[in-house]
């Protein structure tokens, strides 16, 4: 699955909403059992619930779990502001971690929002909060955005 391919022709909102529309997700909110809940351009919003597959040795969450709902959640904002033909990858990612996950965090949100934007790059924040609203984890992300075509330069 690739939006990029698959909804061409649409800006970056388009495409993320061709795939909620569908009740579709990538793999790795397969694979991580979470999904984009909220849509508007510059803002989306993932919801998941961590269970004991996303555990570390040491009884909690992973850090990665927490690190992939803000890493998506910053990059889809960015996305949802790009015009047709336009892509983006992350530079950059800082995550601060101010509490644990666990089972009993209840679902997750992680709301992502575009800081500024440009013709070259994005900067994007996001928050993730447990099922009571505590903040858990934040980020920080800086992203390259390029035409898809290599040819458009």
């Amino acid at each position: 699955m690739n939006v990029l391919t698959e909804h061409a022709g649409l800006d970056g909102h388009d495409q993320l909403a061709a795939l909620m529309a569908a009740n579709r997700q990538p793999p790795i909110g397969e694979t991580l059992d979470f999904t984009m809940v909220e849509l508007e351009r510059g803002r989306v919003v993932f919801a998941g619930s961590p269970s004991r597959k996303v555990y570390n040795p040491i009884g909690s969450v992973h850090g990665g779990y927490a690190a992939t709902l803000l890493d998506s959640a910053c990059g889809c904002a960015v996305h949802s502001a790009l015009a047709a033909g336009l892509g983006y990858t992350t530079l950059e990612l800082k995550i601060a971690y101010h509490r644990p996950l666990s089972e009993a965090s209840g679902p997750v949100r992680a709301e992502g929002k575009i800081m500024s934007i440009g013709r070259r790059v994005g900067f994007s924040e996001a928050t993730l909060v447990d099922a009571q609203g505590r903040l858990c984890a934040s980020a920080t992300s800086t992203l390259l955005i390029f035409p898809l075509d290599p040819l458009a330069g």
